[in-house]
C-alpha cells in the first residue's frame, strides 16, 4: 500500500520491522545481512541489551531538558568519557543530533575563533576532492562529492578543493608510498599560498575517505606533514570522523593511527549505533578559551543538541566500544573480512583495488585492472550491485564516481563490530555473487 513518507527516492522500499545481531529482518520475514551497518552507524548490532537497557532507564528520568536551560546527566557523562579518550588538547565537547550538524558546526567555530582572537580575514575553507562532509549547505560546500554538490551550487559557500590521497590512482611508478604521502600533503601548503595564508580558516579532512571513494586510507606521512602546513600558516586543522572514527577502523578515534591532533574533530553514525540520533564536534582548549575569553558564548545551536536520551545512548555505546578487547576485536575481524575479500577477489577480473582499515573496507571496481579503466557511468553498477546483493541477503553500500564524481565504482563494506567469523565468510560470498549477478545483467 502507498504511503505518505517522502523517502529518498521514489522506489518502493521492503518495511524494516525487527533487528536481530547484524541482521535486518523486514515485514516478510526476509533477513538482511547488515554488510555495511547501513552507511557506517550500526556498529553494535540491532538489539545491543545495553543500550536498549541506558534508553529504558533515561526516558524513566527525563527525556528532554533544552540546553538554554540546563545540563543532563548522560550528557556530561559522555562529554566526560569522550574527553578521556580523545586526541591530545581536545578538551571541550559540543553534542548534536548527527554528522552534518557537526561539520557545520565545526566551520562556524573556526570562523568564530579567529573574530574572537582578532584574525577576520580568515574566512577560507580548504578541504579535498573526492571527500564527504554532510548534506547540510555548509558542510555540502566543504565536501568534494561533485554528484552530490551540483544541483546545489548556487546555494554553496566558496570553498577550494585539492587532491584527495589517494593512493591506488594517485601514486606514481617508482614512488614510495611516503614519497606519495608528501607529495599530496604539499598540495595544501600551495593552496594556502595560492589564497594568502592570512584568509585561510581550515583545512577539513576525512582521516579515511568514507562514502565517496570508498575506505581509502591516507599514505604514510601524509597527515603528519599536513598537521605541520596547518602548525606553518595558523590554519585549523578539522577532522572529519563522522564515518570512520568511534571505533571502525580499529581505534576510537581513526586519526590515533596516524598520530595527529586535530584543532577540532567531528564523530557521530557509531557513536549512537543507530540506537539515537548523536554526533558530537570536539574541540581544543586554545579554541573554548578564545570564546570563553571573549564574547563568552559560541553564536550556534539546535533545539535537540544535548538532549538526554541520545546522550544516554551514546554513553551506552561508547562504554561498549571501550571495553576490554572491543578494538583488538576490530582489528581483528577487520583482517579477517581483508584476507576473506583477497582469497574471493583479489583476481577477480572485475575489481582493482581492496582497501581499508579495521571494519571499514572498500572494494573499487573497474572495467579493465590492467589499465585501471572504469565503468561506463551508464551501466549504473551501484544500484545493480546493491539490488543484486539485496536479493540474496546482504546489505552493502556501493558508490559512484569514485575517481572525480561521474567515473569509478566502488563497494563500501562496514559491518557490525559483534560479527561472527562466519558471518564475515558469509557477507564475502554473497558479495561476490552480487558483483556476478550485476556484471552479468
Amino acid at each position: 500500500m502507498a504511503g505518505h513518507v517522502f523517502g529518498r527516492s521514489t522506489a518502493a522500499l521492503p518495511t524494516a520491522v525487527a533487528g536481530a545481531g547484524c541482521y535486518i529482518i523486514d515485514a516478510e520475514g526476509r533477513r538482511y545481512l547488515d554488510g555495511s551497518g547501513g552507511a557506517a552507524v550500526s556498529c553494535l548490532g540491532h538489539d545491543h541489551p545495553a543500550v536498549r537497557a541506558a534508553l529504558h532507564a533515561q526516558i524513566d528520568k527525563i527525556a528532554f531538558a533544552h540546553t538554554g536551560f540546563f545540563t543532563s546527566e548522560p550528557a556530561e557523562g559522555l562529554a566526560d568519557a569522550l574527553i578521556d579518550c580523545a586526541p591530545e588538547g581536545i578538551e571541550r565537547v559540543y553534542l548534536l543530533s548527527g554528522g552534518s550538524e557537526c561539520v557545520e558546526a565545526a566551520l562556524k567555530l573556526a570562523r568564530q575563533y579567529f573574530l574572537e582572537v582578532g584574525e577576520p580575514k580568515r574566512h577560507r575553507i580548504i578541504a579535498r576532492r573526492q571527500s564527504y562532509h554532510g548534506n547540510t549547505l555548509g558542510a555540502l560546500a566543504a565536501g568534494g562529492n561533485a554528484w552530490r554538490r551540483e544541483k546545489y551550487a548556487p546555494l554553496l559557500a566558496e570553498t577550494t578543493h585539492i587532491p584527495p590521497c589517494y593512493a591506488y590512482r594517485e601514486q606514481q611508478e617508482g614512488e614510495s608510498a611516503e614519497a606519495y604521502g608528501l607529495r599530496a600533503a604539499e598540495t595544501l601548503r600551495a593552496e594556502i599560498e595560492r589564497l594568502g595564508p592570512e584568509t585561510v580558516m581550515a583545512f577539513v579532512a576525512e582521516p579515511v575517505v568514507g562514502a565517496t571513494a570508498g575506505a581509502v586510507p591516507p599514505a604514510p606521512g601524509y597527515f603528519q606533514r599536513i598537521r605541520e602546513v596547518c602548525d606553518a600558516y595558523g590554519v585549523l586543522l578539522i577532522l572529519d570522523e563522522v564515518m570512520c572514527g568511534m571505533g571502525r577502523t580499529g581505534t576510537i578515534f581513526a586519526c590515533e593511527q596516524d598520530g595527529i591532533r586535530p584543532d577540532i574533530v567531528t564523530i557521530a553514525k557509531g557513536l549512537g549505533a543507530g540506537y539515537a540520533p548523536i554526533g558530537a564536534m570536539l574541540a581544543s582548549s586554545r579554541i573554548y578559551d578564545a570564546i570563553a575569553a571573549g564574547s563568552g558564548s559560541f553564536q550556534h545551536g539546535h533545539t535537540y543538541h544535548g538532549h538526554p536520551l541520545a546522550a544516554a545512548a551514546g554513553g551506552a555505546v561508547l562504554e561498549v566500544l571501550r571495553a576490554p578487547g572491543m578494538m583488538d576485536g576490530v582489528r581483528e575481524k577487520g583482517a579477517r573480512l581483508q584476507a576473506h575479500l583477497e582469497a574471493r577477489l583479489g583476481q577477480h577480473p572485475h575489481v582493482g583495488d581492496l582497501r581499508g582499515r579495521g571494519l571499514f573496507r572498500g572494494i573499487e571496481l573497474v572495467a579493465d585492472r590492467e589499465t585501471k579503466t572504469p565503468f561506463d557511468p551508464n551501466l549504473k553498477l551501484g544500484p545493480k550491485i546493491k539490488k543484486a546483493a539485496m536479493a540474496r541477503g546482504l546489505i552493502c553500500y556501493p558508490g559512484g564516481g569514485t575517481i572525480d564524481g561521474k567515473h569509478g565504482d566502488h563497494i563500501l563494506l562496514a559491518p557490525p563490530f559483534i560479527i561472527e567469523d562466519i558471518q564475515i565468510d558469509a557477507l564475502v560470498d554473497m558479495l561476490a555473487g552480487a558483483i556476478d549477478d550485476a556484471l552479468a545483467a
